[in-house]
């Protein structure tokens, strides 16, 4: 295949990806996408004719070189085409997360000042419209999902098909244009303008070139033997990195098909029905599918139980093993032979795993155990370590070489270097440009030698040349006693257990560790279901005693195991609270990625931190939140603040010896 030679040339852009595609893999699928219940399907070929016809038409409508499109909505084929279909005629894509209120749409449409604004429904054209009387910039707002928009004023108001068909129509007197600009591409145009998270601030706009996404797209698929032939499943969020290179970088480079879920709820279904080769997914996927099991397994026979926990008890003795290609048993392979056949080949079927090849989690640290279980069942899951500033790959896993407490070996055409306090810095093809509009932020980022700071901590192990990320370097603190405290390694233990869902650790500075917990509504609210106990929202069933006693038993189990390690040991959690709501980004507690946001956290709730520091039993708080709707209201409650067990760890114990 052509896609080993060095992108230069006729491959310097996407649209130039997209015509190779065209003519080597014609007949091939390209993008499939369900809607109805029904499968739908494009060759390369015929994804290549929508393209330029959408791209004729947007030449129709006066898209010029330089302008900002921006894309919002849910994963489907004709967002992604409207991305490469801007690139053609020289604008710049700026995918938006289809989750955000208006507000936040209102300041990444403004900062890039976008023209035109591609939606997918009628719930984005109404976001849109009710900024536009602050964004005086945007001309044409397209739309997708023709549902509820007729009575709309549809001056500047079009749908997507129509658009298309203009383009179609009008093909004589714009191809000579629509060529022109393809042939001005080079590697250094801009590619894709995406946000940051804005963990800390404002979003930034990264600016990535043609050679940031080709080369890392390249690289990273030599490095893990991506091909044609291969599936994946487009569902994460289009404004995210992660999906860009996955979706569009890769899938370009290689010429697979990308597959896009009919919605959200019907995902895992999809996902079962499709079997990717190829699969990625944040750590909460990963998490929220291992609660699911469980969940299926408390209503299990007791037959079905006890086989599923024999089982799984040999998986993780041996499975990872047998993965890896390493030496086991023969009286143990032939046991997981037929575990393979009586459980983890049915349950990877169920998870729609069961023909994944590479599969890759990365955005969060993922807790070693969430990690080892599906390791366990024979999937090829690995960790990677990357930022939308290097176009995702910094660091990843080489097969045969996968550990829960490491992200693997500098990527490809990658170079790391650590700093004296542990931040690490890289430069590669894939470094960004720039953050839009903000030289000053740039300047602090990126160095005059491209070296990028990211703000994480970290170090190679000497014997493997394996990197391991300790935590955010802002997070990682000292407790009061000089003891080192890293509270993501804490968390992630604590999110193995299928009744929690977000974990929020403090100690920075302190005598001791205390947390914020939130429970899993699903697999708490099955649990009083079975137990026939009543409740009538989320508050009171985490203020319920034996939820407390439930997560009391996890944090105490958390700590035995943190006591294992002497350079965390001081992390265990000696105070703990179930908090009153779920932690969300509407009330800006997280970032649209799930990240939390610890300063936030801290300001609002800081009468819960002082209760769990000064001994209080329980806290009365009242809380302001956001409804769905974008209506303000508040909640208030009385929290219970629980003690937990800790134990003295090894190195203490051979101290006092």
């Amino acid at each position: 295949m052509t896609a080993n030679a060095t992108p230069t040339g006729d491959l310097c852009s996407m649209p130039a990806l997209l015509r190779r595609n065209a003519r080597e893999f014609a007949g091939r699928p390209a993008y499939r996408e369900k809607e109805y219940g029904i499968w739908q399907s494009w060759t390369w070929a015929e994804a290549a004719q929508e393209i330029e016809w959408l791209a004729l038409g947007f030449l129709a409508l006066g898209m010029e070189r330089g302008d900002h499109v921006a894309v919002i909505g849910r994963n489907r084929p004709d967002h992604y085409w409207a991305m490469v279909a801007a690139q053609m005629c020289g604008a710049v894509p700026v995918p938006l997360y289809a989750d955000a209120v208006a507000e936040e749409m209102a300041y990444v449409l403004g900062h890039c000042g976008a023209r035109f604004v591609v939606c997918g429904d009628q719930e984005q054209v109404d976001k849109v419209i009710d900024i536009q009387d602050e964004l005086h910039q945007i001309d044409h707002v397209l739309y997708h999902d023709k549902r509820g928009m007729r009575k709309y004023d549809h001056e500047h108001l079009n749908w997507l098909h129509d658009i298309r068909d203009e383009g179609k129509a009008a093909h004589f007197r714009h191809e000579h244009e629509l060529a022109k600009r393809e042939a001005e591409l080079t590697y250094d145009s801009t590619c894709v303008m995406l946000y940051t998270s804005g963990t800390t601030g404002k979003p930034k706009g990264v600016v990535l070139s043609n050679r940031n996404i080709i080369e890392t797209s390249k690289n990273s698929s030599e490095f893990d033997h991506l091909r044609a032939d291969d599936e994946i499943l487009a569902y994460l969020p289009m404004a995210w990195v992660g999906d860009f290179i996955f979706s569009m970088g890769q899938a370009l480079w290689n010429g697979f098909c990308v597959n896009c879920p009919e919605s959200a709820e019907t995902m895992m279904t999809d996902l079962k029905e499709i079997a990717p080769t190829y699969y990625f997914a944040p750590p909460r996927v990963f998490e929220t599918q291992l609660t699911s099991v469980m969940i299926r397994m408390e209503d299990a026979s007791p037959l079905k139980k006890r086989l599923f926990r024999h089982y799984m008890a040999l998986a993780r003795k041996v499975g990872p093993q047998i993965l890896d290609g390493k030496p086991v048993g023969l009286v143990d392979r032939l046991r997981y032979a037929m575990g393979e056949f009586a459980i983890y080949g049915p349950l990877k079927n169920t998870l729609g795993f069961s023909r994944v090849r590479v599969g890759y989690t990365a955005g969060e640290a993922i807790g070693p155990e969430i990690f080892d279980f599906y390791r366990s069942l024979g999937i090829n899951l690995k960790q990677l370590y990357g930022q939308t500033e290097a176009s995702v790959f910094i660091a990843q896993q080489p097969d045969h070489e996968v550990r829960a407490d490491t992200v693997g070996v500098t990527s490809p055409g990658v170079e790391i270097r650590i700093a004296e306090n542990g931040e690490i810095f890289y430069r590669s093809p894939g470094t960004f440009v720039e953050y839009y509009n903000n030289p000053e932020s740039t300047a602090s980022t990126k160095d005059p030698e491209g070296w990028v700071a990211t703000g994480d901590a970290g170090f190679f192990e000497e014997e493997t040349g394996h990197l391991r990320i300790i935590d955010r370097a802002k997070d990682v603190g000292k407790m009061a006693d000089g003891h080192m405290f890293a509270p993501k390694y804490v968390e992630n233990k604590l999110k193995f257990y299928p009744d929690v869902l977000e974990a929020v650790v403090f100690g920075n500075g302190r005598e001791m560790c205390t947390a914020f917990i939130n429970i899993d509504l699903t697999a708490v609210g099955n649990w009083a279901e079975r137990n026939n106990i009543a409740y009538a929202s989320y508050q009171e069933l985490a203020g319920h005693p034996q939820v407390l006693e439930t997560i009391r038993s996890h944090v105490e189990e958390v700590n035995r195991s943190v006591a294992q390690d002497d350079m965390l040991s001081a992390c265990q959690i000696h105070r703990f609270l179930v908090l009153h709501k779920e932690l969300d980004a509407d009330d800006g507690e997280m970032t649209r990625t799930r990240k939390v946001r610890r300063a936030k956290i801290e300001e609002k709730f800081h009468d819960l931190i002082a209760g769990l520091y000064d001994g209080s039993e329980s806290v009365y708080t009242e809380t302001e939140v956001t409804y769905e709707d974008g209506r303000k209201g508040s909640i208030s409650a009385t929290l219970q603040l629980v003690d937990a067990a800790t134990v003295t760890p090894r190195h203490h114990k051979v101290a006092a010896e």
